[in-house]
């Protein structure tokens, strides 16, 4: 007789209160810390409360999702978050056209460095207040971070059109455009920035990836629109004009995105007691869970070479010949104006590289539902890693930079666009964990701001010492292959937890298969704590696996097992019976 016991769901008989962490505990992985799996809102007595002094809020239990979301409020949500992102990381897409401005008219003869510095001042603020962002989010005053965000950008970018005089040439002001288009703008795109992907998340369960990777679509879109829309508008009106314009639009869809932006109600929420103790704004546990740590650790060196291709694609094709400005050569000696007859404006190619990042953004974000965001960030940021350093580097002509502009741009949309589906993968699908996403994502960034403060500023140095942007190319491409080897590791980690799953999976399916060949017989299921399982006995005895018995289980649950016991008893004695 054998006797083999194994894992199942857990069956009806269970207390309403039990809460499973989904993972198996006899195999959970070593490198994940106990306690961060094990904060059930159950745990402690007191339903509804977490750690450190948190309190989650959950309006209705969690049901199964449909694929798609039937609800309107859902896609008008997804609307909404899509012109958040286009007025947070799609500006930061579009700086490489301020910054050409900003050389060419406003602060001619100026070091390379500052034109790196106001876009990496932009990044800085968006990433460095992520952690706050987040966890105000976690709480529930998404009203509030919309409507302060929507404030500070468009106030940023009013402020920006009357700070350079009348925006005509050495017009320019350095710590006037630090302040407005790096400082005050850049704090309204901290309010949008996580705000946008983790709304629309909630709406989305079945489908999450796919919807920040749509909601991160909009950064591509508006790295498309603003740097054509503020080139036409600056011939025509004025830089100053056209900066008015930008704000307009900026603050237009940002009303919308107010108004039509909304979790959805069932999303739990984490408010806590007091807003004074330092747990609640850092889950120093996420720390301890090594997926979370290198994963924080790839996207800061992500940041730190991935926005210097951005800032200085423009510059870049123009030294060389392969774009131009306003149909002069930029190449030319002062007073030799030699027009261009092959390449393309420089301010189309920036144009150009954002829009096929859509995409990347979108067809990642599709790929990341079916084999994990963190394996298909993983390669997608090392095909990039491989373009910069090959292709950028060994780049004779105006066609072969066309064809690194296209690829890059659809593989860079999809490294930008794929952190925080990530992140949720880290997290699982439990809704006590996917509380913690905003937390979580606004960590990782925060971590990146300071990279992304010093990324851009080293490779404008790099290039004002050595007078190539050979220097930028090589920097932007070891960051992006450092990146690429601390999302491999994460991806090993989290690995790890889940073989576990699969060979219970497989162990399961062996079994039932016996059971139908050697026509066992199977006690009913004994759920006890966070693990269940079930007895199959054949021949003359029958074995039964240890239980882990829960520290509270209720009278019920003692029954339960009592009858289960005499259950396997009377299959014992019918067989011995048979076979007499």
């Amino acid at each position: 007789m054998r006797s083999i016991t194994f894992p199942t769901a857990v069956m009806p008989r269970c207390s309403e209160k039990q809460h499973s962490t989904g993972l198996p505990t006899s195999r959970r992985s070593s490198s994940a810390s106990p306690s961060l799996f094990d904060q059930d809102p159950e745990k402690g007595g007191l339903p509804g409360h977490l750690e450190n002094g948190n309190s989650l809020t959950q309006k209705e239990p969690p049901a199964e999702e449909p694929n798609w979301p039937t609800e309107w409020r859902a896609w008008t949500t997804l609307a909404a978050c899509f012109f958040l992102m286009f007025n947070s990381w799609g500006i930061v897409n579009a700086y490489g056209t301020f910054a050409s401005y900003y050389k060419d008219v406003l602060l001619p003869g100026t070091n390379a460095l500052y034109f790196n510095l106001f876009g990496a001042t932009d990044c800085f603020m968006v990433l460095i207040l992520s952690g706050v962002v987040g966890r105000l989010l976690d709480a529930g005053y998404y009203k509030q971070l919309i409507g302060t965000g929507a404030f500070f950008v468009t106030l940023g970018f009013m402020l920006l059109s009357i700070a350079n005089g009348n925006g005509e040439w050495n017009d320019g002001n350095i710590a006037l455009i630090e302040v407005t288009h790096g400082i005050v703008a850049g704090l309204g795109m901290a309010c949008f920035f996580v705000s946008s992907s983790q709304i629309a998340a909630t709406w989305f369960q079945r489908r999450k990836s796919l919807a920040i990777g749509i909601v991160a679509s909009g950064a591509s879109i508006s790295g498309l629109v603003y740097p054509i829309m503020l080139r036409f508008l600056t011939t025509s009106v004025g830089f100053n004009n056209a900066v008015r314009c930008v704000a307009g639009l900026i603050g237009a869809t940002a009303l919308f995105s107010y108004f039509f932006a909304r979790p959805n109600p069932k999303h739990m929420y984490r408010k806590p007691e007091s807003w004074q103790d330092h747990r609640v704004w850092v889950d120093f546990e996420a720390f301890q869970y090594k997926p979370f740590c290198w994963f924080t650790a790839s996207i800061a060196f992500l940041f730190l070479g991935f926005y210097p291709v951005f800032f200085n694609l423009e510059e870049w094709a123009a030294s060389r010949g392969f774009g131009y400005k306003d149909g002069i050569l930029p190449t030319a000696q002062p007073g030799e104006h030699r027009p261009l007859t092959a390449g393309l404006a420089t301010y189309y190619m920036l144009a150009i590289m954002n829009a096929m990042s859509t995409f990347g953004r979108i067809g990642a974000a599709y790929l990341s539902d079916h084999y994990g965001a963190v394996l298909v960030h993983t390669v997608v940021t090392g095909v990039c890693s491989l373009l910069v350093l090959i292709l950028w580097t060994l780049t004779p002509n105006f066609d072969i930079s066309m064809v690194f502009i296209a690829f890059f741009g659809v593989f860079s949309g999809s490294v930008i666009g794929l952190p925080p589906a990530s992140m949720a993968y880290i997290l699982g699908k439990e809704p006590h964990r996917q509380a913690k996403l905003g937390q979580w994502t606004g960590m990782m960034y925060t971590a990146a701001g300071i990279p992304s403060l010093i990324g851009p500023i080293v490779a404008g140095a790099l290039i004002s010492k050595y007078n190539t942007y050979l220097t930028v190319q090589l920097w932007s491409g070891a960051c992006l292959a450092l990146s690429t080897v601390c999302m491999a590791v994460t991806y090993y980690h989290k690995r790890k937890e889940h073989p576990a799953a699969a060979s219970f999976s497989e162990a399961e399916q062996a079994d039932s298969s016996d059971e139908q060949e050697d026509g066992l017989r199977i006690g009913r299921t004994a759920s006890t704590g966070n693990v269940s399982s079930r007895t199959v006995s054949s021949g003359a005895s029958t074995v039964q696996s240890p239980r882990r018995q829960a520290p509270g289980e209720d009278e019920e649950q003692r029954k339960a097992q009592s009858d289960d016991d005499d259950e396997i008893k009377q299959v014992k004695t019918d067989e011995e019976n048979s076979k007499a």
